[in-house]
């Protein structure tokens, strides 16, 4: 899933490094990361993309899923690219960054974010977690659908689980949904869509 290049930067240095159209890569604490998505990863990524799209449509809010983009954590030279995000377009006009490198700065900017597990699930359930808990970000999703997390966070025996981490003063408070269970998000109350669905893309 991921590979790391020999740099040590700073995210300015990132951003004017960032290869345009090139592939996908995150900064993690000055070292660039090369991320090598799976067809399955991708599979799962692009139906929760077409689920969520039809949702924002039906809402008739001002959100919307982007391409390209990347947040960056506040005091550190990191930038992120989860696999999906749901941004708020109005709070994007306080955004000093989106519209000329497309990057977030501010959590209330962003609605929902998604991390699709691969192997380096250490980074979703630690570093990325506590760096959007610390933003602000108010929803956070991480789906796990090959069980790959440790037993301390998915149980065990492990199993396909999609964590909903949602922002309550200040801090992430977790939900976790399996098999047929219907998830629920703070965010999109009214998505009818269960584990399983996710999971198998059904």
């Amino acid at each position: 899933m991921i590979q790391a290049l020999d740099k040590q930067l700073t995210f300015e240095d990132f951003l004017q490094w960032y290869p345009d159209g090139t592939g996908r890569y995150e900064l993690h604490n000055g070292v660039i990361v090369e991320m090598n998505p799976t067809g399955d990863h991708e599979e799962v990524t692009a139906f929760l993309n077409r689920k969520l799209n039809v949702e924002i449509d039906r809402l008739a809010v001002r959100y919307f899923i982007p391409r390209t983009y990347l947040v960056k954590p506040e005091n550190a030279d990191s930038g992120y690219q989860p696999d999906l995000i749901v941004l708020d377009k109005i709070a994007l006009e306080a955004e000093p960054l989106w519209k000329k490198s497309s990057t977030i700065l501010q959590g209330n900017s962003v609605k929902l974010a998604i991390e699709v597990v691969s192997t380096n699930w250490r980074d979703d359930y630690l570093k990325k977690l506590a760096d959007y808990e610390a933003m602000g970000i108010p929803e956070y999703w991480i789906v796990d659908y090959l069980g790959l997390g440790g037993m301390r966070y998915i149980g065990n025996p492990k199993r396909p689980t999609i964590s909903i981490y949602q922002l309550i003063d200040g801090e992430y408070q977790i939900n976790q949904f399996r098999e047929q269970e219907r998830i629920e998000s703070p965010t999109f109350t009214d998505l009818i869509l269960t584990a399983n669905q996710i999971f198998k893309q059904n």
